[in-house]
């Protein structure tokens, strides 16, 4: 019977949590986070944003869960410190909690860019609940937006403003939109879709600052445009929060370094998710934040499993719109690739050695799964490429 305390309650440290207490009727689980609610789809947010979803419809967990487990939350409540040789970790208020397994699944924050007027009233970054409802509190005066970042995230709080009834202006500094899941021509369609819609576009830009006494009243760009806005949503992408690395003397680079254990150079401390580096990775994708909660799980629990990576692998909906890519997309043209697109959907593989190594499938995810498969597995599709992405093709027969 073990003492387990986990740090974060994410996917992933939830995950852990589910495996342990599976592999450990009886040890002692106890999840802490800073956040104010149980585990909830933080993909959604831009829903609640929007006015779609309650906050109660956001959880994925209920307290209930918690309880059934014998799994011990701690909401509100922040880990500041803690000592791996007396096997502690200390919290804001102070408290000192042994720990026989420890994991770190603190996940990551927004990253804000060193532009000048970022501190402004009126500037935002949408990661947690209480980012949603600082937001929704201070649009009854606002009319215009400007979203600075192309990036999911970014292009989905920028819907949800769009929703409300708020003109919005996405600046982003790539030459295209969602450049780590798209394609030229892909991230073009969408970008079409998206114009339909209402949205306008500044691409290949540069934010030069934003301006305003108080609070916002615009942002400048490179090159002299000064787009209006009462509000600035900032969506450049997320760090990993290493706050404990320090403390608690844990080696570091990008993330917390794992093994394949996801364990730590520290004795009984593993890392798993946003927080991890595996192999010089740092995944920042829901599968692999899942997969490793459950095998750091299971080894905390002394069910020895193993960690190979995940495939980066995205299944989304923007701005309501299906999109689905994974592995190698292959941006720069240096593979093999065959299309198929019409007036709803661009789907693409790419190839190599006759083998499938990456997709994107916007407007129409169906079979992406089987994709992703043949991609792990690495199999031979040179007698079906040229179907494979046709109405009806039987994947059964490969």
């Amino acid at each position: 019977m073990g003492k387990y305390v986990i740090v974060g309650n994410g996917v992933a440290g939830t995950t852990a949590a589910e495996t342990i207490r599976k592999l450990d009727k009886n040890g002692t689980i106890t999840l802490i986070t800073d956040e104010g609610l149980p585990f909830y789809w933080r993909l959604r947010l831009n829903e609640y944003l929007a006015g779609d979803l309650r906050e109660g419809d956001l959880l994925a967990r209920s307290a209930q869960w918690y309880e059934e487990r014998g799994i011990t939350l701690r909401l509100e409540s922040t880990v500041i410190g803690g000592d791996a040789k007396e096997t502690v970790v200390v919290t804001n208020g102070g408290e000192k909690i042994r720990y026989d397994k420890l994991l770190i699944a603190t996940g990551s924050h927004s990253f804000i860019p060193p532009i000048a007027g970022s501190a402004k009233q009126g500037v935002w970054a949408l990661r947690t609940i209480k980012d949603a409802q600082e937001i929704l509190k201070s649009t009854k005066r606002v009319e215009m937006v400007v979203v600075i970042g192309g990036g999911l995230l970014g292009l989905e709080a920028g819907n949800a403003l769009r929703r409300l009834g708020k003109e919005v202006v996405v600046v982003e500094f790539f030459p295209r939109l969602l450049p780590r899941q798209l394609d030229n021509e892909g991230a073009k369609r969408l970008q079409d879709m998206m114009e339909a819609m209402g949205f306008s576009f500044r691409l290949g830009a540069k934010t030069q600052g934003i301006t305003g006494a108080a609070g916002v009243n615009g942002v400048a760009l490179e090159g002299g445009e000064l787009l209006p806005a009462q509000m600035v949503i900032i969506s450049a992408g997320v760090r990993p929060n290493l706050a404990l690395v320090g403390p608690l003397g844990l080696k570091a680079d990008k993330g917390i370094i794992v093994s394949e254990h996801l364990s730590t150079n520290q004795a009984d401390i593993y890392a798993a998710g946003d927080v991890a580096e595996f192999q010089g990775m740092l995944y920042g994708i829901w599968p692999a934040a899942m997969e490793q909660g459950r095998i750091a799980g299971a080894n905390m629990a002394g069910n020895a499993s193993s960690y190979h990576g995940t495939t980066m692998a995205n299944t989304l909906k923007v701005v309501g719109i299906d999109l689905a890519s994974a592995g190698e997309i292959d941006a720069d043209n240096k593979h093999e690739s065959i299309v198929v697109s019409d007036a709803h959907s661009y789907k693409k593989i790419v190839i190599d050695d006759n083998r499938i190594i990456g997709c994107i499938m916007l407007g129409d995810k169906r079979n992406f799964n089987r994709l992703t498969e043949l991609i792990a597995n690495k199999q031979d599709v040179s007698s079906v490429k040229n179907e494979i992405l046709s109405e009806g093709f039987d994947f059964e027969g490969l």
